[in-house]
């Protein structure tokens, strides 16, 4: 019944698009009688007959642009998938043909988009124009002074909604934390001050982690089938200060959901090793790895991996498949294989830059570290070295005056720069000891950066702004924001590729320049980063019957020589927002989340 309601809504939302269906007799008809359709109102549109606001103008035009996408012949070859043929059996009421996963999600997407194609989004308000867009000089000056005053007014109440580890409530909290687990271990505040301590109290299960703080049933199953099946899993005694004790997540949300799996995430990686065929390497770095321990996706810049393990693990990383557990004793690469990587390195004069990531290269020693970036910096041709460590974040007492001075002694001005590059999710992460930890790489010259990802636990209105203008405050530059990418094991953290786009134009535009330096991306498995501020980069393909968008992506190399797209099904828009809803947001604050193609 509830389908039928939905149809009736659709239809009524584009008659004209539903007479076309019901007159035509096959698939071949009502493509050529929609289409054409299309191309006439793009003729109208451009000769611009009647008055229409630009704005609404300009999204009117997307939506015909993406209208005549989905219905595509070629659309329909990449998805191998028929909306038109949905449509179609919709409008002639064949409900026994119907997909059995077809559901609300579906309706509100092309619901929105034929509202589009009249012109009636519904994103804007009809009396838009403000009082100064109707004087001139400096009173209309003064009326757009207020106006600014009352967006910004908004944008700063909107971050202020979320707790920062800078708050002096939340740092109370948080000494509380460390005595009650220094008490645990029986320890000092000078243990808590070595992380060597806390590399040897990694947490390693439920009953080591709820001895410490509360644990929600479903949290303490999820870890216990993890570890039971030979998941890895760990948390140092640091981070673990970072959460509540109490198990609401309020607060803490972000950080738990970071090293807890959820039981989703368990399952579905459980049955991938038990010899499921999805592969876990979605990033295909084995087909981008020319040797052992080197990742090369574009000219100029190679990834340098010589330790394959972290002081903790993060449930979505997209290299934790290759991790056996935290801190595994083998986790150092052999000899032989740096050697050959170096010799692979120095070979390759076109590389300047090199990344060393992992694993994480900070849990190394002071001296297998310096002597990695002696025999980097021996070559001439390496014009930067880029660390890549979510030390800062999860373990700030690692970054010590000797392990500095042996980062510090290779930044040579003129020759060659070092960068870090660390992974902050949310405000609630930065911590004093992080801001520490962060400023004496800048003391030293050493600019430090974040790569965050967007997740749906840090995806709220503003709830990224709020990151970005605290990372700067400590001295972080924000540089790439990525896309949770399709894997299905992590999909409970999945954010629709429309909500990012939505956050960096209407909460991130209205941060300062310098605040919004990050590059919102999808990394393209085996070819690169895609950047998404643009439609030239990817293009709508499809709607699924389950209202998931299935986007094409373009290759870095696009315009410089050809090379594969990529072609990944979204989240649903709808699914979304109806997690919003039940986190207690208003699904209509981000009602225009809709006409980000």
């Amino acid at each position: 019944m509830y389908k039928k309601k939905n149809i009736a809504r659709l239809f009524a939302s584009h008659p004209t698009i539903y007479g076309m269906l019901r007159d035509a007799h096959d698939l071949i008809s009502a493509r050529q009688a929609i289409l054409g359709y299309i191309t006439e109102k793009f003729r109208k549109l451009s000769q611009e007959s009647q008055r229409q606001e630009p704005l609404e103008y300009a999204l009117q035009n997307q939506c015909l642009l993406t209208i005549r996408k989905i219905l595509s012949v070629r659309s329909e070859r990449l998805v191998k998938y028929s909306l038109l043929k949905l449509l179609w059996n919709l409008a002639h009421e064949k409900y026994d043909d119907l997909p059995e996963d077809l559901n609300d999600g579906f309706f509100e997407e092309m619901i929105r988009l034929f509202n589009g194609l009249h012109g009636r989004s519904g994103i804007y308000d009809q009396e838009r124009y403000p009082e100064f867009a109707k004087k001139s000089g400096r009173e209309a000056s003064i009326l757009r002074s207020q106006q600014l005053d009352k967006m910004a007014d908004m944008c700063i109440q909107s971050i202020n909604r979320y707790p920062t580890g800078l708050d002096e409530n939340i740092k109370e909290i948080r000494i509380k934390n460390r005595k009650r687990i220094l008490n645990h271990y029986h320890a000092s505040e000078e243990d808590w001050n070595d992380y060597h301590w806390h590399l040897r109290h990694v947490i390693r299960d439920s009953t080591q982690l709820e001895a410490l703080i509360h644990l929600k049933p479903e949290e303490k199953e999820a870890i216990d089938r993890a570890k039971k099946g030979g998941l890895p899993f760990g948390i140092t005694p640091y981070y673990v200060s970072l959460m509540d004790r109490e198990s609401h997540r309020k607060r803490d949300h972000a950080v738990r959901a970071q090293v807890i799996p959820p039981m989703d995430y368990v399952e579905a990686m459980l049955a991938q090793k038990d010899g499921d065929t999805h592969s876990f390497d979605f990033m295909l770095e084995n087909e981008t790895s020319p040797i052992d321990l080197i990742t090369r996706r574009y000219p100029c810049i190679v990834i340098l991996k010589p330790y394959n393990s972290c002081s903790q693990i993060c449930v979505y990383c997209q290299r934790n498949w290759e991790i056996s557990d935290v801190m595994a004793p083998k986790a150092m690469a052999s000899q032989e294989q740096l050697e050959a990587a170096f010799r692979w390195i120095k070979k390759h004069k076109a590389i300047t830059e090199v990344l060393v990531t992992g694993g994480d290269p900070l849990v190394m020693s002071d001296s297998r570290l310096d002597a990695i970036l002696s025999r980097l910096a021996a070559m001439d041709h390496i014009q930067r070295i880029r660390i890549g460590s979510r030390i800062p974040v999860v373990l700030p007492q690692r970054i010590t005056n000797p392990f500095m001075n042996v980062i510090a002694k290779y930044r040579i001005p003129g020759k060659r720069t070092i960068a870090m590059v660390t992974h902050f999710e949310h405000t609630y992460e930065i911590t004093p000891e992080a801001m520490d930890a962060v400023q004496q790489f800048r003391r030293r010259g050493i600019s430090v950066y974040n790569q965050a990802v967007f997740t749906i636990e840090n995806s709220r209105r503003f709830e990224l702004a709020a990151l970005r203008r605290l990372l700067r405050m400590i001295g972080v530059e924000p540089y790439y924001t990525f896309n949770t990418k399709g894997k299905e094991e992590t999909k409970s953290y999945r954010v629709p590729m429309a909500r990012l786009r939505q956050e960096v134009k209407e909460e991130a535009r209205l941060l300062p320049g310098l605040s919004r330096t990050d590059e919102p991306v999808y990394n393209v498995p085996g070819l690169g980063k895609n950047y998404l501020r643009a439609l030239q980069h990817h293009t709508i393909l499809s709607i699924t019957p389950d209202g998931r968008r299935i986007y094409e992506f373009h290759p870095w190399e696009k315009n410089l020589q050809l090379a594969d797209t990529f072609i990944d099904t979204d989240v649903s828009i709808s699914d979304y927002l109806d997690e919003m809803k039940r986190r207690g947001e208003k699904p209509e604050d981000y009602n225009s989340i809709w006409y980000y193609f």
